[in-house]
């Protein structure tokens, strides 16, 4: 046996990737559904019917509507951590990072309207399970220790760092709803101008 041949990962069977298919369809509805009409709207036969299966195979997955909801918070929280610590390091003035930070939030925003609407709505928090509420945290850690360093610094205004984080979010959703609404276009220009006031209203005077 040749070492390639060895190293090689077995070929999924299609039993296997027809499993796979039907997970990743019953995601993909359940997050369009969920940022649709939220946790409380969406019931798991609308789910089944958008991903084009019958509800009981939902239930081969998935213990209840809870366990599917949390499934979709993990995967579009996890997909917003991988953007959020792009480029991110320790290093660069308090203002650099906090560009780079608003830049990949930009960025997921645009490339996954759907997971930052799901994202954004407020009922989350009574359905989190004890892993979703980890990779929250894991995706906060961060951004407070930004804050907390820039306070340290003198660079932020002295605030709680979670107020402070609510501020931003809070600032960005805000435009970002305003544009789906068709109030606004937040173009490239009023983004660069967002990131710059929100600056100014975490930034100290020195």
């Amino acid at each position: 046996m040749t070492s390639e041949s060895s190293n090689s990962k077995p070929t999924p069977s299609r039993r296997e990737s027809a499993a796979q298919d039907k997970y990743a369809r019953i995601l993909k509805a359940a997050l369009e559904l969920f940022a649709e009409r939220g946790f409380h709207g969406t019931a798991v036969p609308e789910v089944a019917k958008r991903a084009g299966v019958g509800a009981g195979t939902i239930y081969r997955y998935f213990d209840n509507k809870e366990s599917l909801v949390n499934e979709v918070f993990r995967s579009s929280k996890t997909k917003l951590k991988g953007y959020l610590i792009e480029n991110i390091s320790g290093e660069g003035s308090i203002r650099e990072r906090f560009h780079h930070f608003w830049q990949n939030l930009v960025r997921f925003a645009r490339d996954n309207p759907v997971d930052f609407h799901f994202l954004e709505l407020q009922d989350h928090q009574p359905y989190l399970d004890a892993e979703s509420k980890k990779i929250e945290l894991e995706v906060l850690v961060p951004i407070w220790a930004l804050c907390v360093q820039g306070m340290r610094q003198g660079d932020i205004k002295e605030l709680e760092a979670e107020s402070l984080m609510a501020l931003v979010w809070g600032a960005f959703v805000g435009l970002m709803k305003a544009e789906s609404m068709g109030y606004t276009k937040a173009t490239n220009i009023t983004l660069e101008k967002a990131e710059e006031i929100c600056w100014e209203m975490l930034a100290s005077r020195h």
